[in-house]
């Protein structure tokens, strides 16, 4: 079954997704800077490139086959048709794919309006931020040949099955393929269960396989470089846009009430956050306000076509305290998640997808009912199930994919490269040239 030939394509509709998926692919550059602000300044190039390689390599595995697993005929709602779309055959056809009518739920792709290719690019943009989202929670410690393998088979055999459990259409009807979306009717606009959910829990189960870095937790691990995560935080903000206004699939109206439902929550959330600092610890820091920024942009990637105003607030608030209060999870039960991964990505992806079921509001363009608008308990238990499902399906691939590497190839640096810094021993790099930037004028006069 190839997409139909159907409707004519409309610029202001292929021209916002063309700039929603650019903005998207902006978002793991600027993962890589607020990831490398937070390590220490020996690994912070190791920590960049685990990002900027999954733009390399996940293009590479979406081009070939992972499109086709994700947006192909539909297999009993679990899978694509891995080879319908393999090499991207057919993509050049002239093909023209669904946009959402705005009067139409938001749940509910139409078609006419944009080019298959420029949805190919937009998804394949979703596809790499997941997997480059998973290594924050391994930094300091894991082989970059070992990092690339792991990315490789994990984005093969648990994201692009489960981006067709939630985000997959069939091509001539226009209903949902997989089964979150389709058979379950659980709500996730943007990518609540399958990117954050998901990548949450595969760097959790990644961390513990790995182990702890040398002297955690008595060692403290500060960050070197903050304005680098400052930036980043700013760059995710500004690319979230694309996410989930561009997840529209159109320029109309869903598009502009996520992109303020973005706005409103991420707000909310960095101001919860920095509340529970100046509480918790009494003052609050910048490294608090870019992580609450990054927990309300995940909070309310699933929830922003279902929420007006109120619910946006409350999921940012929400999102930003519990996150706060949920990175010092990892001190408690003993895993390393180094960049705390698991505190804002997958408790904020769960508070998101959850809430949605509490505080859906009728007005807003998904037209659900959540409990505290009449709808009862029926949209919370159908997020309960969605969400948990792509949490276990994770814990459990990653797991046996992780040990797989490590009694292979294995995955930990050794402990004299994990001294001497990731950077230096898997790159043979440094960021910072300290020696150059340590002389004085006089010291070079004598020297020259």
């Amino acid at each position: 079954m190839d997409f139909p030939t159907i409707g004519a394509p409309d610029a202001g509709d292929t021209a916002w997704m063309l700039a929603s998926a650019a903005l998207v692919l902006l978002m793991t550059p600027g993962l890589a800077f607020f990831y490398g602000g937070m390590v220490r300044a020996k690994n912070v190039l190791n920590m960049i490139m685990m990002s900027i390689s999954a733009m390399g390599l996940i293009t590479i595995l979406w081009a070939l086959y992972g499109f086709s697993i994700a947006f192909g005929e539909d297999k009993g709602n679990l899978i694509g048709d891995p080879t319908q779309y393999f090499g991207l055959a057919k993509v050049f056809g002239g093909e023209y794919l669904a946009s959402t009518d705005p009067e139409a739920p938001a749940a509910i792709p139409l078609f006419g309006t944009i080019p298959l290719s420029v949805f190919v690019a937009f998804q394949l943009m979703f596809a790499i931020i997941t997997v480059a989202l998973i290594s924050g929670a391994v930094a300091d410690r894991i082989k970059f040949g070992s990092w690339l393998v792991f990315a490789g088979i994990w984005a093969t055999v648990v994201y692009f099955p489960v981006a067709h459990w939630v985000f997959a259409f069939d091509g001539y009807t226009g209903e949902q393929g997989g089964w979150i979306a389709n058979n379950l009717k659980a709500i996730d606009f943007a990518g609540g269960t399958a990117v954050h959910i998901n990548a949450g829990a595969a760097g959790l189960v990644l961390a513990i396989i790995l182990g702890k870095r040398k002297s955690w937790p008595s060692t403290p691990f500060r960050p070197h470089n903050l304005p680098f995560v400052m930036l980043g935080a700013g760059l995710l903000w500004f690319g979230w846009y694309g996410f989930n206004a561009g997840s529209a699939v159109g320029s109309n109206g869903i598009a502009g009430a996520t992109f303020l439902t973005t706005t409103i929550a991420t707000a909310a959330a960095m101001l919860a956050w920095l509340v529970v600092e100046k509480i918790r610890d009494g003052k609050p820091t910048s490294l608090g306000a870019a992580s609450g920024i990054v927990a309300g942009l995940v909070a309310i990637t699933p929830s922003c076509s279902s929420v007006n105003i109120v619910g946006a607030l409350v999921i940012g608030v929400v999102a930003g305290a519990l996150c706060a209060l949920a990175v010092g999870l990892k001190f408690r039960f003993g895993f390393d998640d180094s960049l705390d991964v698991v505190g804002v990505h997958l408790v904020g992806g769960l508070v998101g997808t959850l809430l949605v079921g509490l505080v859906a509001a009728p007005e807003a363009p998904a037209g659900v009912e959540g409990l505290f608008y009449g709808g009862g308990l029926e949209q919370l238990k159908l997020q309960a199930v969605g969400a948990f499902a792509v949490l276990a399906y994770s814990v459990v691939a990653t797991a046996v994919i992780a040990f797989a590497i490590k009694f292979t190839i294995g995955l930990r640096v050794s402990e004299e490269d994990e001294a001497l810094g990731v950077d230096e021993s898997e790159h043979a790099e440094s960021a910072y040239d300290f020696a150059a930037v340590g002389g004085t004028a006089r010291t070079t006069v004598k020297e020259a």
